[in-house]
């Protein structure tokens, strides 16, 4: 697409407004020269997904912190009804399905350009602006003149009388001359600076938030449904139970109906309703898959960083995969508060659970190991 010359208008004939910039309109690059976004954006999930699985795959293979294990290795061995093969295989196919709704939502997105930062910066800047109009009038009704302490103020500090001015600052002047010669008004920098804060972290925060909170709703009343419904449980979600004691790349072991239904489709709406850019979406959905695995992965480490951002870590979503927990702790991935909003949080004290649970598996193991050497002899 060529490039698109834009001269913009101002916003408001008000006269003492700084003009806006000019623009550029261009398709922006690819993060990865020799990779289109297209093909990264349906491939970063699954390559992060991985990546976390592995790092504890490797931790639990050589049980290098076994005292920040939430379960034994004989626990492992003993309490799940589903193999690693078939766990790979389910996680595989349903990752499959991700790539391709993943394709779909990028061929539906329209291209990502790039070009109206400065312009769209600057637009914020002039409603920081004219949102100063209001100052003088709001501090009136306080009961404050803002007019004479402006004019008190105006020699020591002037950014700070303009404000009390209602956005009056015309000492602010561009070296360069507008077309009829006269002197063009520009943006304090404390303006712009609160323009860029705006424009690159509130409302990109606040699209991510949305995101969050959608998959969070979405997945806690179809996951909590799906154990409050025989049919549902039997059919489609006891499949993911057969991991009572999950590890990290079992994070997707799902029946694909649910598969698609909780995870995919979840996180395609929840990436639409919030109106994120293609690349936002992407980092939406490697951050999601990420907290899966780290949810599942079956330790409580210290020093991993996603265990302390919220509660609902892998610990809180353990006690959900037991026989004894397993009608609370639904929230996934991100935070509790449905759990807490609905009372179906677990309540109470699981040491003795969990220390029976590990004391169970090793007498089993044993046992088992002894009937072995003696069917040998």
């Amino acid at each position: 697409m060529p490039d698109i010359p834009v001269m913009a208008a101002n916003m408001t004939s008000t006269t003492d407004l700084p003009p806006l910039p000019s623009y550029n309109v261009v398709v922006a690059p690819d993060l990865i020269s020799w990779l289109p976004d297209f093909y990264l954006s349906i491939l970063a999930p699954t390559i992060a997904y991985w990546i976390v699985s592995i790092f504890f795959h490797i931790i639990d293979t050589f049980d290098f912190f076994p005292q920040y294990r939430l379960h034994t290795p004989a626990e492992i061995a003993q309490r799940n009804k589903a193999t690693r093969y078939e766990v790979l295989r389910d996680v595989i196919f349903q990752q499959f399905i991700q790539g391709i709704m993943g394709c779909v939502l990028g061929m539906t997105d329209p291209p990502q350009y790039m070009g109206m930062e400065e312009y769209d910066v600057a637009v914020w800047a002039t409603r920081v602006r004219l949102a100063q109009r209001a100052l003088p009038t709001v501090l009136g009704v306080l009961g404050i003149n803002a007019a004479t302490i402006s004019k008190s103020m105006s020699v020591s500090h002037p950014l700070l009388a303009g404000a009390l001015a209602g956005g009056h600052y015309p000492f602010l002047i561009s070296e360069l001359a507008g077309p009829d010669g006269a002197p063009v008004p520009t943006f304090a920098t404390w303006e712009l600076l609160v323009a860029k804060a705006i424009y690159y972290l509130i409302i990109p925060g606040f699209q991510l938030f949305i995101a969050v909170s959608a998959l969070d709703t979405w997945q806690y009343f179809l996951h909590r449904l799906m154990h409050q419904n025989k049919w549902l449980y039997t059919t489609f979600h006891s499949r993911h139970h057969r991991l009572y004691v999950p590890y990290a790349y079992g994070a997707l072991y799902n029946h694909p109906f649910e598969g698609f239904l909780l995870d995919t489709a979840g996180a395609g709406l929840a990436y639409k309703l919030a109106c994120m850019t293609p690349r936002q979406g992407m980092f939406f959905w490697v951050m999601s898959s990420i907290k899966t695995v780290d949810d599942h992965c079956g330790y409580a480490l210290p020093w991993d960083p996603l265990q302390h951002i919220t509660s609902n870590n892998a610990a809180y979503h353990d006690i959900h995969h037991q026989s004894w927990g397993i009608k609370t702790n639904f929230a996934q991935p991100f935070f509790t508060f449905w759990d807490r909003s609905l009372g179906t949080m677990w309540q109470g004290d699981t040491t003795l659970k969990y220390e029976r649970s590990r004391t169970r598996a090793q007498e089993f193991l044993e046992a088992e190991t002894k009937k072995s050497s003696e069917k040998a002899q």
